[in-house]
């Protein structure tokens, strides 16, 4: 389902993709944006999966790339599931982020002396 990336309204409509200035209904977003684009991918060049697409400098703004195609809103959420339990998976391996940090601090001072 497609829905709004900063929201999270759904987006119904006939059309296939929204209009460049078409926006959300709740929160006014616009819904022709990175954002809410499939190939949107921060890692690659140009933070777009095809690497032919202009530089597109608002994420969140309208914009009239050709190659837009609405994300799936629950496969990104699939996504972020996976990330989270991977994150939970480091953590209990390294000792995550709570006291351990500060004891490593503590042990660092206590070992040179400060």
């Amino acid at each position: 389902m497609n829905r709004c990336h900063k929201c999270g309204t759904p987006w119904i409509s006939e059309a296939k993709i929204p209009g460049v200035k078409e926006c959300c209904e709740t929160c006014s977003a616009y819904l022709h944006c990175c954002l809410n684009c499939r190939y949107y991918k921060p890692s690659a060049h140009n933070q777009c999966y095809i690497p032919t697409t202009d530089w597109v400098a608002d994420k969140e703004g309208a914009n009239f790339c050709d190659e837009f195609v609405f994300r799936d809103a629950e496969e990104a959420k699939d996504k972020t599931a996976e990330q989270d339990v991977a994150r939970g998976t480091l953590d209990e391996l390294f000792g995550g982020q709570d006291e351990s940090e500060n004891k490593g601090l503590e042990d660092f001072r206590r070992l040179f002396g400060q």
